[in-house]
């Protein structure tokens, strides 16, 4: 005789609930892991796979075993058990990290300097704006940083700017997206530059390494906007920002000039100069500073913790249901 359609459903869930199976995800899992360690891809797909189907081998084990409809405690703990896989899995489907370098009065245009994201995300960086006004951050003897004070301002829903002060712990939080300050962050000269023949003006920063990390490394090359020149361009700082034998502020030094190279011509500029190039003008306006942000989104987090708390109470529940009900010491007990 033909199998019935629920000896059907009954042969595949005790199949999906095998404890060989079981162990055939987890040695995928830890394979994934491995995989996406060594090799450096994004490996979204190949770790969020094991953590489904674990999902779907919890949930048959569940549905097929009848200790668990018996025991109220293993089964709540097993149900938020499959809820904490399956949000594993969802976090890394739909996960944002990114990161943004913005100048001081800049404000961010829903562009990540570096992304690394989930396929299932939804990007909704287009409609967050916000502006790095300027940061405050002190240094202890020995070069040790202290927290960032970093103030910023922001579009509110009804239209109107808001302002508060952020840093590494306390982030902006703007449409589902953490904003984090970073320990990266440094000094950003403020050009214009007018093409040969034009007349426009188009201002602009660049960002010199990060500082004081890279204290004696502040030069790059950049290309001005619709030319061909490569600009090697350096900060000469003409006074002590950083002395290791006592505790200083990060600030802007009053005592610069930039110095640009362009083949064998050398020009140093004092703010608000200008030098001919072959193919424009550039103007040095002053100097600024960059703050490098960390970007993060993950709807999952508070359901994770939620999940997490729910396992361990309900793991406790289920032990304290099965050892209450015996004596602990039970040489004390006959004796």
């Amino acid at each position: 005789m033909p199998m019935r359609r629920g000896g059907l459903l009954g042969a595949a869930l005790s199949c999906a609930a095998s404890p060989r199976l079981t162990l055939a995800i987890l040695l995928l899992l830890g394979a994934a892991v491995l995989y996406a360690y060594l090799s450096g891809h994004h490996a979204t797909w190949v770790l969020a796979l094991p953590f489904l189907l674990f999902a779907l081998n919890l949930g048959a084990a569940v549905a097929t075993h009848p200790a668990f409809r018996r025991n109220p405690a293993l089964l709540c703990f097993h149900l938020a058990l499959i809820a904490l896989v399956v949000l594993v899995a969802a976090s890394r489907l739909t996960y944002l990290k990114g990161h943004i370098e913005l100048t001081e009065g800049e404000w961010f245009d829903g562009t990540l300097t570096a992304e690394e994201s989930g396929p299932w995300h939804r990007h909704r960086l287009g409609r967050v704006r916000f502006g790095n006004e300027s940061f405050r951050i002190s240094y202890a003897q020995g070069v040790r940083r202290g927290p960032t004070r970093n103030a910023v301002s922001w579009v509110d829903a009804d239209g109107s700017i808001r302002r508060n002060e952020i840093g590494d712990s306390d982030p902006l939080v703007l449409e589902g997206y953490r904003f984090y300050t970073s320990f990266n962050k440094g000094f950003a000269p403020m050009f214009a530059w007018r093409a040969k023949g034009s007349t426009e003006w188009m201002r602009g920063s660049i960002h010199l390494p990060a500082y004081p990390l890279h204290e004696y490394r502040q030069a790059l090359e950049w290309t001005p906007p619709g030319s061909a020149l490569k600009l090697w361009t350096m900060l000469q700082i003409d006074e002590t920002l950083v002395d290791p034998a006592r505790s200083f502020e990060f600030r802007v030094p009053t005592q610069h000039r930039i110095v640009i190279r362009v083949g064998d011509a050398r020009h140093e500029l004092a703010p608000g100069a200008r030098v001919e190039l072959p193919e424009g003008t550039l103007h040095y306006e002053g100097l600024r500073t960059w703050m490098g942000y960390q970007v993060f989104s993950d709807w999952t987090i508070p359901w994770l913790l939620a999940s997490a708390c729910a396992a361990a109470g309900t793991l406790a529940w289920h032990f304290w249901k099965k050892f209450s009900g015996h004596a602990w010491d039970r040489a004390e007990t006959t004796s």
